[in-house]
């Protein structure tokens, strides 16, 4: 029933990659009006459309987008957007997937969150929703986050969306190969060379 749409979304946020299974029930409640997963997670995902946070250049004046320092900080962010595949707006700004192509394949994508600084955060977990899940255990009536991710997983599981481990210490934590922060810095200091002294 949405085989088209979720093509569109692959071509539009993950280039034509494949949909993770749990990313799949994900956009498919919220295209259904389905609440459930959207209340757990506080994930609102991208409608076909919207900007790539990382090139949105619209909320910039004229003079700011003239500016020689924002222009190479432009120039740096659309190089990320081909490795930060954002999917939906939630935890600190928007999150999605680490896809440069010198991490290792034989895993899970890595998962990345921007804020609205556009600082980089990683993500613990070998799926979206674990990510999401473990993010929103900090924020959750239940002061320990262990336990909190403990209850966010039972009732994902209830709603059919298992997670691979209920114990928040067993999330997967592989470290990225190419540091995200890193990366943007050298690229926004390679198109700072490019356009000559400050």
């Amino acid at each position: 029933m949405y085989d088209e749409r979720l093509a569109e979304f692959s071509r539009a946020r993950l280039d034509g990659r494949p949909i993770p299974d749990d990313l799949r029930v994900l956009l498919v409640a919220q295209w259904e009006g389905r609440t459930d997963f959207a209340r757990l997670l506080h994930l609102d995902f991208f409608e076909a459309g919207e900007d790539h946070p990382l090139l949105d250049t619209s909320y910039l004046s004229e003079k700011e987008l003239a500016d020689p320092e924002l222009q190479a900080v432009n120039a740096a962010a659309a190089e990320m957007a081909t490795y930060v595949k954002l999917v939906a707006k939630g935890g600190k700004g928007w999150i999605g997937y680490w896809l440069h192509p010198d991490e290792r394949t034989d895993r899970a994508w890595h998962l990345i969150e921007l804020d609205t600084e556009f600082t980089f955060w990683s993500l613990v977990g070998l799926t979206l929703t674990e990510g999401a899940a473990a993010e929103q255990a900090s924020y959750q009536d239940e002061p320990d986050e262990r336990i909190a991710f403990t209850q966010l997983a039972a009732e994902l599981a209830q709603l059919g969306l298992p997670l691979s481990t209920q114990d928040y210490d067993a999330l997967d934590d592989t470290e990225y190969r190419v540091d995200p922060e890193k990366l943007m810095e050298e690229l926004t200091e390679a198109e700072h060379a490019k356009r000559g002294p400050r």
